[in-house]
């Protein structure tokens, strides 16, 4: 490698059309540490993504030019690197470090008993959300078990030390799992939490504590602001007896897992019946550009999804070409994906139509908001128990309310009502959506 003591520059990746700049949120590194070539050095946040900016070279970090919260732009130096062999990284040459970079380093060619002689790598890295409640919460990084990739200490891994410090403090009655049936719209287990944007109340004073919002935040309050400002929204209604799905599910569950290792849930049915609605009422799966409406003969389904920074709507592509066990498969994968800030911008542009499900929350019933430039959005809820009427009598079935917002400028109340009829028809005869009939 050549070693000419030239600085590489480390800087802002490429962004795409719709985003304009990032916000520095974390540097692992100090300057005088060693660096690997793609080593992770500093995350940057965008309106819809946190990106991991890496090394692009072997090295020492030189110099740190945009400090943490600092709003950068695409290709925007970040800071700077010394490229060298680091096979001794943890003796660096003082001729590359530049003593007012670190304090604690001074000028000596006895390396052997520098403290810097133990690597910082060696240390679990934080994910940005994981270091603050450390710190808020005041515990002992060591104590803490990390399940991300190659070590790293995810915000998940934290919130279960904190949740079992306080189950530790709370009388057992409370501490108790509440226990959830098969009668959930999802597999999900918990909701998220999102210690990171609210912060902890201290109840017994009266005060107020102003906190940012994250860029993440903000622009789901400006798109939300564009959808209600730009579009003539509407919301239909219709219900809908899940017991076939149920039962489906129920008879299959097990044999489908062990074919296919994953689990069925209820997504994969509501994706099929919409694509074979979307079929048919394509202004459904439409959108405005302008004065022009453009009609997609693809179906990419946004599937919302709760993630530690906020709602993000992660995109199935060509649905239409999916199994039920490939749909399945991906929304674990973009689910993950989620939880892990591990998203990229591909995984959220696009989409031709949304599926946002408020009922694993346990909302009874909603009208959901248009995900700009799609026209619809299918909102799913929670399934209860209710008396309906079968054959003139009255027996007990699983219902689900669903709602269907639509853009009311290219979508008719007709149409958008057959949509959803065609939805509930396939839902209460699932074999058709395996007969595409």
């Amino acid at each position: 490698m050549s070693n000419d003591n030239t600085p590489i520059e480390i800087k802002v990746p490429v962004l795409p059309e719709s985003v304009a700049d990032a916000v520095v949120i974390s540097w692992y590194k100090h300057p005088g540490d060693s660096v690997k070539r793609d080593e992770p050095v500093v995350d940057i946040e965008t309106d819809k993504v946190v990106l991991e900016v890496p090394s692009p070279v072997d090295g020492v970090l030189e110099t740190i030019v945009e400090d943490d919260g600092a709003t950068v732009t695409e290709q925007q130096v970040l800071g700077t690197i010394i490229a060298q062999d680091i096979s001794n990284a943890d003796k660096p040459a003082d001729s590359q470090l530049k003593t007012s970079e670190r304090d604690t380093e001074k000028q000596t060619t006895d390396t052997e008993s520098a403290p810097e002689s133990v690597p910082e790598s060696e240390e679990p890295l934080l994910t940005p959300s994981a270091r603050k409640l450390i710190i808020e919460h005041k515990l002992d990084q060591s104590q803490i078990k990390a399940s991300g990739k190659g070590g790293r200490i995810l915000k998940e891994d934290v919130l279960n030390v904190i949740n079992q410090n306080q189950a530790k403090t709370t009388e057992p009655t409370q501490s108790q799992p509440v226990k959830t049936t098969e009668k959930g719209p999802s597999d999900s287990k918990t909701e998220p939490s999102h210690t990171d944007t609210q912060p902890d109340m201290d109840f017994s004073t009266r005060e107020e504590q102003r906190v940012p919002m994250t860029r993440l935040r903000a622009r789901i309050a400006q798109r939300l602001l564009e959808a209600q400002h730009n579009a003539a929204i509407l919301t239909t209604f219709n219900e809908v007896n899940m017991k076939p799905v149920m039962d489906l599910r129920k008879q299959y569950k097990e044999l489908f897992e062990k074919t296919h290792n994953v689990k069925l849930g209820f997504m994969s049915f509501f994706v099929k019946a919409s694509v074979e609605a979307l079929k048919q009422f394509p202004a459904v799966n439409a959108s405005i550009d302008g004065n022009d409406i453009v009609y997609h003969n693809y179906f990419d389904i946004g599937i919302a999804v709760s993630s530690p920074r906020g709602l993000v709507v992660p995109i199935l592509r060509n649905a239409q070409n999916m199994s039920m066990a490939g749909i399945e498969s991906t929304i674990k994968e973009m689910a993950v994906k989620a939880r892990d800030n591990k998203l990229a911008i591909e995984d959220l542009t696009g989409g031709t139509f949304s599926i946002t499900n408020g009922g694993v929350f346990g909302s009874l019933l909603s009208t959901p908001i248009l995900n700009p430039p799609q026209s619809a959005i299918l909102g799913m809820h929670k399934i209860e128990d209710r008396p309906v009427v079968e054959n003139g009598e009255i027996v007990i079935r699983p219902v689900m309310y669903l709602a269907l917002s639509y853009d009311h400028r290219i979508i008719d109340g007709r149409e958008a009502v057959q949509f959803l009829v065609a939805i509930k028809n396939y839902l209460e005869d699932p074999a058709r959506l395996i007969l595409e009939v």
